[in-house]
């Protein structure tokens, strides 16, 4: 009889494509990945993997294998979720994977309301940018996921996993407060096109939101001065306050902070969406119900103008 463990071994495998990732993926060392896969080629009795150049490439009979692998987890995934329905508690671990200004916004208030309404329920949650987030829960890594998707900049699709819109979060021209510490070459700007001779702070390239950002610049008319990269939307934010750049900031990251910015509208209104995923094998578990509901309940009570079944997270009046 095939052992799950190794099946899920060659199924990680066909996911990370070396035996180091594989071994580090699950706490494993790359010999005992090795011999735990030649053990299942001697079950099988079929070549499972075969080398190109310096990597391994799985077999068709592997591929087969896999795809019943699939099965077997979603399988045991729903029969888990079944079961924890029929107990009185809410209860478990539910691992979550967030981006940066969802984790500063949104979860401390929902990591709140989680620890007082269940207090036997487990969540662990990592900051990972929404691209990986989304791969690894859907190769079981995490539970649940909070991304992010810019216009023009669709996430990455999996079909197992079960998406459902969190939040519609406007971006919008921020420059600093007006007043003497702020250089007199940012008093002027209103608009996108002023902006055009300043200083900017954006995500490091390779980023959706970088890339938006720069296409949205370019349609103004003008290629922006990146003078200074980071990933950390709250380093954006004191770049700006401080007199240094301008950005095109989401109203997610004031939630949590006093606003000392003018913003301005973009004519065209845009936003990113935020979402959630989790596999749809463990949708119906109440562990992840909970924390799905505390993050859409959290997200609703956040200020600014509500759509039905999504919002905006917040409104600031132009000058």
């Amino acid at each position: 009889m095939l052992e799950i463990r190794r099946l899920r071994l060659l199924r990680e495998l066909s996911i990370r494509g070396t035996i180091a990732e594989v071994s580090e993926a699950l706490s494993y060392s790359p010999s005992s990945v090795s011999q735990q896969l030649s053990l299942l080629e001697k079950e099988t009795g079929v070549k499972l993997l075969r080398k190109v150049g310096r990597r391994l490439q799985l077999t068709p009979q592997a591929e087969v294998l896999v795809a019943h692998t699939d099965q077997l987890l979603d399988s045991m995934e729903r029969a888990e979720s079944d079961l924890a329905s029929t107990q009185p508690r809410i209860a478990g671990t539910v691992r979550l994977a967030v981006f940066q200004t969802a984790v500063l916004s949104l979860m401390p208030l929902v990591l709140r309301e989680l620890r007082e309404n269940y207090p036997h329920l487990r969540v662990e949650m990592v900051q990972h940018e929404p691209e990986r987030a989304l791969r690894e829960t859907w190769a079981r890594d995490f539970d649940m996921v909070v991304a992010e998707e810019y216009p023009g900049h669709a996430a990455p699709h999996y079909d197992a996993l079960d998406r459902k819109n969190l939040a519609q979060d406007a971006l919008r021209l921020a420059l600093p407060a007006r007043d003497e510490a702020t250089p007199a070459e940012f008093h002027h700007v209103t608009t996108l096109e002023g902006a055009a001779g300043l200083p900017w702070v954006m995500e490091p390239r390779g980023a959706a939101s970088r890339h938006w950002a720069e296409q949205a610049c370019r349609m103004a008319g003008f290629e922006p001065d990146v003078r200074y990269e980071t990933a950390d939307m709250q380093a954006h934010v004191r770049l700006v306050e401080s007199g240094n750049a301008v950005a095109l900031l989401p109203d997610l990251v004031w939630p949590a902070r006093t606003r000392d910015l003018r913003f301005f509208d973009l004519p065209w209104a845009p936003h990113r969406t935020i979402f959630t995923a989790m596999r749809r094998s463990a949708a119906q578990h109440p562990g992840l119900i909970a924390v799905r509901k505390a993050l859409h309940d959290q997200a609703m009570a956040l200020p600014g103008p509500r759509e039905p079944g999504v919002k905006t997270v917040t409104q600031i009046t132009n000058e």
